[in-house]
């Protein structure tokens, strides 16, 4: 069936294109009496819009959050919340230019071979526009998550190379890369700065930490939560790897460098990631993605056209130098879901 919905007792359905009239999601399964108003959704999206650094595209959209149902006198009712972000800044001639030949990297040759047929204009529904949706919905499941002291975060630990080497999270609003590194930070822009000018992109690793969440989240077997957490940030366009708390360093540690030592009063150690058999055990929650680099860059590229002739292609139009730091706020989300999906199927057990 399609892919769609996700979530199960906090679920969501998203919809819309990137150059469509607009973009949204329909949740289903909030509780009711959780306060909400459409500035708090505003002020997550509001992290996600283009501009906020040099790594973004020019395209302006004010992304105005509307919720059209599910809310009454500032509260959810228990009922389906649906929120709408139109689309007001969608530039397609840049598009029709090159509709007929297959961009690398991006999706336009596998939703051919999928559909029989793509939306060329700004990759349609393989856009990164549709995570606006995302990040709606996510604001909503963070409100839930607050009301139990459940706080996520997101933040870069490399860009184009350059690796953060200090954890300072109170430096992660001061500067434009959400890094937490002051000095890593000057080096990423002028990575950037030096990458735009080659015409080309740059990939880099976001690190997200999930504090205060509860023992016990997390459904043996299948719906483990790192399962869940895995599967919620793969579903992003960009990202191409998760590893969740040591995550592949394991592979090179003695199980006992890795496992993580029991005291009176918690854990020594957190190789795990808060996460153990795929449940929750009351640390942080520590997971990694990596981003790969956007793939519209000015360079010219082989590529083909739909008759399968050989062909050179330079994709013009407004796109971002990085997906970072404007994906943080999409893994929030993520993480967001899952977290809340899991604590309603606790609350349901127990």
């Amino acid at each position: 069936m399609p892919g769609n919905t996700f979530g199960k007792l906090f679920q969501i359905t998203t919809w819309g294109e990137s150059h469509g009239k607009a973009v949204g999601v329909t949740i289903d399964g909030c509780p009711p009496r959780i306060p909400l108003d459409a500035s708090m959704i505003q002020k997550m999206l509001d992290r996600r819009k283009p501009g906020g650094s040099i790594t973004s595209t020019s395209r302006k959209e004010p992304d105005q959050a509307m919720i059209l149902s599910g809310v009454f006198e500032n509260k959810t009712t228990g009922t389906p919340i649906t929120i709408i972000v139109n689309n007001q800044d969608a530039d397609s001639s840049a598009y029709s230019k090159i509709a007929d030949l297959y961009r690398p990297g991006h999706g336009d040759i596998t939703y051919q071979a999928k559909y029989g047929m793509r939306d060329y204009r700004g990759g349609g529904r393989a856009s990164a526009r549709e995570t606006v949706a995302r990040v709606a919905s996510g604001a909503v499941a963070g409100v839930l998550l607050s009301q139990n002291r459940i706080q996520v975060m997101a933040y870069t630990i490399e860009l184009g190379g350059i690796q953060a080497e200090q954890r300072n999270l109170d430096q992660i609003s001061e500067n434009m890369f959400l890094c937490p590194d002051a000095e890593a930070a000057k080096k990423m822009e002028q990575r950037v700065t030096e990458v735009r000018k080659q015409g080309d992109s740059l990939g880099g690793i976001v690190e997200i930490l999930a504090q205060n969440v509860p023992k016990g989240l997390g459904e043996p077997v299948f719906d483990k939560l790192d399962a869940q957490l895995a599967g919620a940030l793969m579903s992003i366009g960009a990202v191409k790897g998760v590893e969740i708390g040591a995550g592949f360093q394991a592979a090179r540690m003695l199980g006992s460098e890795n496992n993580d030592p029991i005291l009176p009063d918690g854990f020594q150690t957190n190789h795990s990631g808060g996460i153990l058999a795929g449940i929750s055990n009351g640390d942080n929650i520590v997971i990694r993605v990596a981003v790969k680099p956007i793939p519209s860059i000015t360079r010219e590229q082989t590529t083909i056209d739909t008759s399968n002739h050989p062909r050179i292609i330079s994709t013009r139009g407004r796109h971002d130098i990085s997906a970072i730091p404007r994906i943080n706020v999409v893994c929030e989300a993520m993480v967001n879901l899952v977290l809340a999906d899991h604590l309603l199927r606790q609350k349901a057990i127990s």
